[in-house]
């Protein structure tokens, strides 16, 4: 199978792809919002080095959030064009999935119980969730799907609230908490303060992967997981936009001189 896999949550943007022989090509961009001229250079390079075309193309895998508003629905909108155009379904893979594979995958044999993803959501906030990986996937946690690893859905929370739930939070002997996402190198400074807190890895591993999306979803359709119709695709923005919040921030008080008018 010929997967391609679409990344663009965070400030990466970029795609991956992994070809039937286990053959896998990334190419991304970092910073600069550049999310819609990045994404599909991205892919027809990763098609050029892998020496196919998109109509090559088995099956597609997107990366739907939570992360920011215009990246997610560049990459959503992407996909499913695709998609639509080649006839294929696509999965749906949480961010937060993919940062917990990524940690795992780098933490080794026997490495990171418990790994905290922390996406920057802007506006002092962030998503977060946690994920545990017991002993008994220790040693063969790089094939364990981090859904099945996940304490808690994942939440929309400032960095303060989330340090103060991961201080009163009971640990087992010699236990860290490995950090990682863009969120945990914005507020390192508040998470460092967090009993047993590794943030070691937290700039190697702040952004999802592509390739490591591409892998993850691989796993889940080996394990029967189905891909969604193209026009069942949506983001998980958790929240509004920042252009309505800010909109709706305007508006009067129900009552109040203007009302009516600025609706």
């Amino acid at each position: 199978m010929n997967l391609l896999a679409i990344e663009s949550a965070t400030n990466l943007v970029g795609a991956a792809l992994v070809t039937d022989g286990g053959s896998a090509a990334e190419r991304s961009h970092q910073g600069g919002r550049m999310h819609a001229e990045s994404l599909a250079p991205a892919i027809a390079e990763v098609c050029a080095l892998s020496g196919l075309t998109v109509r090559d193309i088995d099956a597609i895998a997107v990366d739907i959030g939570p992360g920011l508003f215009t990246g997610l629905r560049v990459g959503v909108a992407t996909a499913k064009a695709l998609a639509q155009g080649l006839g294929l379904g696509v999965l749906a893979v949480s961010s937060l999935d993919i940062l917990a594979a990524g940690a795992q995958e780098e933490a080794g044999p026997g490495g990171a119980r418990t790994v905290v993803v922390v996406v920057d959501a802007r506006r002092g906030e962030v998503f977060a969730s946690q994920y545990h990986f017991d002993d008994a996937v220790a040693g063969i946690h790089q094939a364990v799907d981090p859904a099945l690893a996940r304490q808690a859905p994942p939440e929309l929370v400032t960095p303060g609230g989330l340090a103060e739930s991961l201080a009163d939070r009971d640990r087992g002997p010699g236990e860290s908490l490995l950090i990682v996402g863009d969120g945990a190198v914005r507020y390192r400074q508040l998470l460092a303060g967090v009993p047993a807190a590794d943030l070691g890895l937290a700039e190697h591993l702040s952004s999802p992967s592509p390739v490591t999306l591409a892998r993850l979803a691989l796993r889940r359709m080996a394990a029967g997981a189905e891909p969604s119709a193209p026009s069942d695709l949506l983001p998980d923005y958790r929240r509004e936009a920042d252009a309505r919040i800010n909109w709706e921030q305007r508006i009067p008080p129900p009552g109040t001189p203007g009302h009516d008018r600025e609706r």
